[in-house]
């Protein structure tokens, strides 16, 4: 590819408010228009005029760039220069087109070799630069799926996400993880294949408990030999390929075979496994037979709301499905909605043989093609009119329909709340961002501070931040000191990237009783997400009391912070729940009444950060001890760390064991035996 730029800077005038009729192209529109833009439909059409006479007549993508340097909108066209000529019509554009001529300062052009590759590049801009006026997939984590490892060690079953950098079969995608672990659970007693890791299995002189219970084969301590283990994993690859069936027979006929010459502790051997797998089969829902492996796409629209439900299915099982609610113009007709979503969804996925749509795309044949070159080998993509796979699709779409509802509703109730939040703190308007911080500790060591985001979507999980302390001249246990420091780096970082919001009037509240408009201010699918999400927010809450305050507030004035919104939630008596108190500037402390939605939801929010900062701590803490050992506890050195390892086998079944068990370790005191005890029983203690 090669790529070419051409910057007109534009003479902005007043914005046209003219109203015309979409452009067709084969990206799609943001939510409805709000406001004029600043700059004018002439002086866009102007610079894009200038541009044009630079466009290449040959397939590529374009990208209209904002006067500020930020991408407005990524498109693809077979043919760039007549593409961009279009954009020059005097009329016939929509609202939404309109404004983004007139924002238009510059036009970039990447040119590809054939249609398709622009198909490809366009879906990967549109998710690297997130452009205001295209269809956004929300997709901020990564699907898990099931590895067997082929390393020099004996293959391992795992749960794997991120980067395949690791040799082995993968098989999924999941869509949770707690499907991912069940499968697992059931394939360990169906085919006893190890899932510990390498360095347990390496450190093994004796069989562990899933040896015992019948979920392992134990090659560690060679109970079973190389070639029957090797077996073992070709039956389970061959089950996750799709040979479901084969593997079930097979099974079935050695079980009768054992049975008929009465080795009947074998059969019954086969025969529990026979069993896991029809566990693993039966846990799946819906189970097509004659769909192999496809995922199935529905959309459903609602009060100018989009849901696509996905639905995976490998092996001929269910694997799970999830719903997505893509940002996306109100207009926008379901299949153009699909049809960008496809492009990004399978950007960074594997992609199946075969997608089944609730709505054919107006380029199903391109998108069938890109995915193909993509995949490097056949995909199909079919809109199914009958039979099984057409009730796959409305089995999707049903729920589709269902997850938009709950959506809906939720973000209804999340808007009130917000709303009553607001009015209890005293602020302008209901906060669109709220940051929460707390600190986890034991004694001083291992100090992490933590911080959670949450908005009118819920918690934003892909936003949270861990900060390891990092000070050595905090006293151990100095809750003030790691909460300055964590504010100060947080606070420094922000204004460093972006200045302060101005101080805004209030806003009207939401009407309530509207669940559609709720969804509107909470999706971020009307006019308040036309503008970037500020990074800034509009709410902090820290977990202490007046001190903590005090203190947060200092690190703030002293970084020139201070039109921020500060409270410090302070726990009741006893550390009860319901009767915490709030501390904010210039304002009286105070409590909640007991039952007030407000007071369960700052709960909620306080109680996330408390469990994301005490689970980085133990991260932090069980990396510590990897790296520095066992050692780390008085009596205890390399030696003692062997023959505790060589007893117990894991590190989670040392800190699990109980007092007379460790007394039981050769070399192990009983007073050592206390000392380990009691370091693992330390609860980690939170600002």
């Amino acid at each position: 590819m090669r790529e070419r730029k051409d910057s007109i800077e534009p003479d902005f005038g007043p914005a046209d408010e003219e109203d015309m009729a979409d452009l067709p192209d084969s990206g799609a529109i943001d939510p409805d228009p709000g406001p004029a833009a600043t700059g004018s439909l002439a002086a866009g059409q102007a610079a894009i005029a200038r541009a044009a006479e630079l466009a290449p007549a040959s397939p590529g993508v374009y990208r209209m760039v904002a006067a500020g340097g930020d991408v407005l909108y990524v498109g693809k066209a077979k043919n760039i220069k007549k593409r961009i000529l279009a954009y020059m019509r005097p009329a016939g554009h929509t609202m939404r087109i309109a404004r983004m001529i007139a924002q238009t300062a510059a036009v970039e052009f990447v040119t590809t070799a054939t249609e398709t590759e622009a198909l490809l590049l366009e879906a990967n801009l549109i998710k690297r630069l997130r452009p205001r006026f295209n269809v956004l997939l929300r997709d901020d984590k990564s699907f898990p799926f099931i590895l067997i490892t082929r390393e020099r060690l004996p293959p391992q079953i795992s749960k794997h996400r991120g980067a395949r950098n690791r040799t082995g079969d993968y098989f999924g995608p999941f869509a949770a993880a707690n499907a991912v672990n069940r499968t697992i659970t059931a394939l360990e007693r169906a085919f006893l294949i190890r899932s510990c890791s390498d360095a347990v299995y390496e450190s093994r002189t004796r069989p562990c408990l899933l040896y015992q219970i019948k979920r392992c084969s134990a090659p560690c301590t060679g109970e079973i030999s190389e070639a029957d283990y090797a077996r073992l994993v070709d039956e389970a690859t061959a089950f996750l390929s799709g040979k479901s069936r084969a593997v079930k027979e097979e099974l079935a006929a050695e079980m009768d075979e054992a049975a008929a010459a009465l080795d009947f502790e074998r059969a019954a051997v086969l025969r529990d496994r026979l069993a896991a797998l029809s566990l693993v089969q039966a846990r799946q829902g819906i189970n097509p037979r004659g769909v192999e492996e496809a995922d199935v796409f529905a959309v459903h629209q609602d009060g100018g709301y989009t849901c696509i439900e996905v639905f995976f299915f490998r092996a001929g099982q269910n694997w799970g499905n999830r719903a997505y609610f893509p940002r996306a113009d109100r207009t926008l007709p379901a299949p153009a909605v699909l049809a960008s979503f496809l492009s990004q969804f399978y950007d960074d996925k594997p992609c199946p043989r075969l997608i089944l749509l609730s709505h054919r795309p107006e380029e199903c044949d391109l998108l069938a093609e890109a995915l193909s070159l993509k995949s490097g080998r056949k995909v199909e993509v079919q809109v199914p009119r009958r039979g099984e796979k057409k009730e796959l699709v409305d089995h999707a779409a049903a729920n589709a329909r269902e997850a938009l509802g709950r959506k809906l509703a939720e973000s209804a109730s999340q808007q009130r709340l917000l709303s009553a939040l607001a009015t209890s703190f005293g602020l302008p308007r209901p906060p669109r961002r709220i940051e929460v911080y707390d600190n986890s500790h034991i004694q001083g060591t291992n100090a992490v501070g933590a911080m959670i985001v949450a908005g009118p979507d819920g918690f934003l999980k892909s936003q949270y931040r861990k900060f390891n302390i990092r000070s050595t001249t905090l006293a151990p246990g100095d809750d003030y000191g790691m909460m300055r420091e964590v504010l100060t780096r947080r606070f420094k970082r922000l204004l460093a990237e972006a200045e302060p919001p101005e101080a805004e009037p209030p806003e009207a509240e939401p009407p309530v009783d509207n669940a559609a408009e709720d969804f509107a201010n909470a999706a971020g699918q009307g006019e308040a997400e036309e503008a970037p999400q500020s990074p800034w927010p509009d709410l902090v809450l820290i977990d202490g009391g007046a001190g903590q305050l005090t203190a947060a507030r200092e690190v703030l004035a002293g970084l020139g912070v201070t039109e921020l919104a500060l409270v410090a939630i302070a726990k009741g008596p006893d550390r009860d729940a319901g009767r915490e108190t709030f501390h904010l500037a210039d304002r009286a402390p105070f409590r909640l009444p007991p039952r007030d939605p407000v007071l369960y939801f700052v709960e909620r929010l306080r109680d996330e950060a408390h469990r994301f900062a005490v689970g980085s701590h133990r991260q932090r803490r069980k990396r510590d001890m990897r790296e520095g050992g066992l050692q780390d506890i008085p009596g205890v050195g390399p030696g003692r760390k062997r023959a505790l390892l060589r007893h117990f086998g894991t590190l989670k079944a040392i800190e699990r064991a109980s007092l007379p068990d460790l007394a039981q370790v050769p070399g192990v005191s009983s007073e050592t035996a206390r000392r380990i005890y009691d370091y693992f029983r330390d609860s980690p203690r939170g600002a």
